[in-house]
């Protein structure tokens, strides 16, 4: 559960946050929001120098955005823990935002306003479908070592087969290659078992789902997870549950909200905006 972030007083609008250093020649864009009335959330901008992260307006959008200078922001720890905390700071404030990518930069207020003017149609669709919708990630990995042994005292044909080799003083080399081709299908069915299981239990508490590529060895599912605002408690407590129910088999790793990254497709156009 995230700490509330107070907000600065009235008079530290978005003309102060402008008047910065020197230094700040440009714009960092961190998402786009539905909002008319200008709004300041504190000195949390990335870079670590303090700066103000306000809004910059367009009809009914509003981009949230910082000043910094014009450079490569690398996808180190610390940018990328502040990039994520705005995202966090907007989201506890009630705002639906869409995500724009790391390290986005513009070099001037009028660029972003003529950005959110290009793609103002497309930002609205956006918006409306996903309004009170937030993302949560869920990344399971497997105990394989305890999976593969109930696998091994479980089926019989692998059991069989494994006695065969061990009692036997010339146990053929295509008899091990069987051994372990029928080990791999085995992890590999009960790997999508459990993955399957999960899925299932969590789709009532989901509005939608989006399966992505696990990372390593140990991990068998890498899921981001679309959920309304107000049915959050509902889908934690599933996750809680089913987690449960794998316990000493399975490890989750459960995140967010986030914004919509894996359900947000637009493809946006800058031409005319003076995008870095």
């Amino acid at each position: 559960m995230w700490t509330r972030f107070v907000e600065t007083p009235a008079n530290d609008s978005a003309s102060s946050a402008a008047a910065s250093s020197d230094l700040d020649n440009g714009i960092y864009v961190y998402l786009i929001i539905e909002c008319t009335e200008p709004r300041t959330f504190g000195k949390i901008g990335i870079g670590g120098r303090g700066n103000d992260v306000y809004t910059v307006h367009y009809k009914d959008l509003a981009a949230v955005v910082s000043r910094t200078p014009l450079v490569v922001y690398d996808p180190t720890r610390e940018n990328v823990l502040a990039h994520e905390h705005v995202n966090e700071v907007i989201i506890e404030e009630g705002f639906t935002p869409v995500p724009m990518s790391f390290g986005t930069l513009f070099k001037t207020e009028k660029d972003i306003v003529e950005f959110l003017e290009d793609t103002y149609d497309d930002l609205r669709d956006v918006l409306v479908k996903m309004k009170d919708k937030l993302e949560f990630s869920l990344r399971v990995n497997w105990a394989r070592e305890e999976v593969l042994a109930e696998i091994e005292r479980d089926d019989e044909g692998i059991r069989r087969l494994k006695e065969e080799i061990s009692k036997s003083q010339q146990s053929t080399y295509f008899a091990r290659m069987q051994l372990g081709r029928m080990v791999e299908q085995a992890l590999n069915e009960k790997s999508d078992t459990y993955v399957r299981d999960i899925y299932e239990y969590l789709r009532d508490g989901a509005i939608a789902s989006r399966s992505n590529k696990p990372i390593g060895d140990k991990m068998i599912m890498n899921a981001a997870f679309l959920v309304e605002r107000d049915r959050m408690e509902i889908f934690d407590q599933k996750v809680q549950e089913i987690a449960q129910r794998y316990e000493g088999k399975l490890s989750f790793r459960y995140t967010g909200p986030f914004p919509p990254w894996n359900f947000v497709t637009i493809r946006l156009q800058l031409e005319r905006s003076a995008v870095v």
